[in-house]
């Protein structure tokens, strides 16, 4: 794209038509900053998509009010929020914005989800999901900033830090093969040892299926990734 080949965008058209924090979004998402990107203006609905979205998430359209709770978030959400938190801010460092933005929009997913259920956000994912979006898109996070209360700049603000505890892998799911061949998946507590694997996958209905009156020469336990279990032909 340039002058020479005659092909430029110009950046104004874009502004009007979608803000400049879509484009800069869109920009960031287009792929890695070292790599050669195609420009496809179409694409970037999708990003207008996610700012729309996000904005809606926090803000009542018709009246312009905050639409956040106090209350908790549950279990799974904070969960995936400092997943977020712990992701954008390696690819951050990494200036790796394509993926951090990704991450937001997997973040984004889970918030409309809750939105949908409970009619608010909570307001510690909304705030944490604003101080991440803020060095991508930072006219719409100042606005949602300052509509959740705050006085000053989140210029200001630290980025948030991500509770270790929330990081750790409850549980993991492994591949049961028979003969090499996949017919299930189950999950087992993270880090269980090779008997705990064993059980998790004989438990399942469809191995049971398969093993029902046939001779298990071997099992092969890659723990935490994939339990085999070789018959007799």
């Amino acid at each position: 794209m340039g002058k020479s080949r005659k092909n430029a965008v110009a950046p104004d058209d874009i502004y009007a038509d979608y803000g400049a924090d879509t484009l800069r979004l869109y920009e960031m998402f287009m792929g890695p900053l070292d790599a050669s990107r195609p420009w496809n203006t179409a694409d970037i609905v999708g990003v207008y998509r996610f700012l729309q979205r996000f904005w809606r998430n926090t803000i009542d359209e018709e009246t312009g009010a905050i639409r956040v709770s106090e209350a908790p978030a549950d279990e799974e959400t904070r969960r995936v929020l400092h997943r977020t938190i712990d992701a954008v801010r390696t690819d951050m460092g990494k200036l790796q914005f394509n993926t951090a933005i990704a991450r937001l929009f997997e973040l984004n997913n889970r918030l409309t989800a809750v939105v949908g259920e409970s009619g608010t956000a909570p307001v510690e994912v909304v705030s944490a999901m604003t101080l991440m979006l803020a060095p991508l898109a930072p006219h719409v996070a100042e606005e949602v900033w300052a509509r959740l209360g705050h006085a000053e700049s989140l210029a200001y603000e630290p980025f948030p830090e991500a509770d270790p505890a929330y990081l750790v892998e409850e549980e993991v799911e492994i591949v049961v093969q028979v003969n090499g061949k996949v017919r299930a998946r189950v999950k087992v507590p993270a880090g269980a040892g090779e008997a705990d694997h064993e059980v998790a996958a004989r438990a399942d209905d469809r191995i049971k299926s398969v093993l029902d009156g046939v001779e298990v020469l071997k099992v092969v336990i890659v723990p935490g990734r994939l339990v085999n279990f070789v018959t007799r032909s």
